[in-house]
């Protein structure tokens, strides 16, 4: 592919601005902005919890969501360029899949459980709620510009994913869900 940045810095942004692939200059809080960044915040948070699943030599969960670091880079992609077309209604299903095949082992769910238990399962908590606000940030630009639709369905597909993920590393580190207890009400 040859090299891509010749310089890690250009000084172009330093007045606010900041450059997309299709050429324009664009505030850095721009929405368009604001949602590539939350979608590189999501594949950070993912990162961190695929180098916590290969210390815990959970590769059934790695292979499954190490794809997913690729796409949400090629959203990025699409979000900073946008002509480009790169995720397509496959890696959706993919995640639909593993969702299913994975809430087949689990059961339905009797009662909402909190991110925790342990650092992974709260890991994969951090990545799920991540995902939403990727995806908020999505549809706030969407409603200004719109997106393809093949975008915002995976990001609320990955969400998903996360969630039954989070779960199905409980199960496999053998760690009870940490059920939530409503408050009392006074009597």
């Amino acid at each position: 592919m040859g090299y891509r940045l010749s310089k890690i810095y250009t000084r172009t942004g330093d007045k606010g601005e900041t450059g997309l692939g299709d050429g324009r200059r664009v505030p850095k809080d721009h929405p368009r902005v604001e949602a590539i960044g939350e979608v590189d915040t999501l594949n950070s948070q993912l990162g961190l919890l695929l180098a916590g699943l290969a210390e815990q030599a959970l590769s059934e969960v790695s292979e499954v969501l190490a794809p997913c670091q690729h796409r949400l880079f090629d959203l990025g992609g699409e979000l900073a360029m946008p002509s480009y077309q790169a995720l397509n209604t496959l890696e959706v299903e993919r995640l639909e899949a593993a969702i299913d095949h994975w809430n087949e082992e689990l059961g339905p769910l009797k009662n909402f459980i909190l991110p925790s238990g342990s650092a992974l399962i709260a890991q994969a908590h951090v990545c799920r709620s991540q995902a939403r606000t990727a995806e908020r940030r999505c549809q706030q630009l969407n409603a200004l510009e719109p997106l393809g639709a093949v975008g915002l369905a995976y990001l609320n597909r990955l969400s998903d994913l996360l969630f039954v993920a989070s779960r199905i590393i409980a199960r496999r580190q053998g760690i009870d869900e940490v059920l939530w207890e409503a408050a009392k009400r006074p009597e």
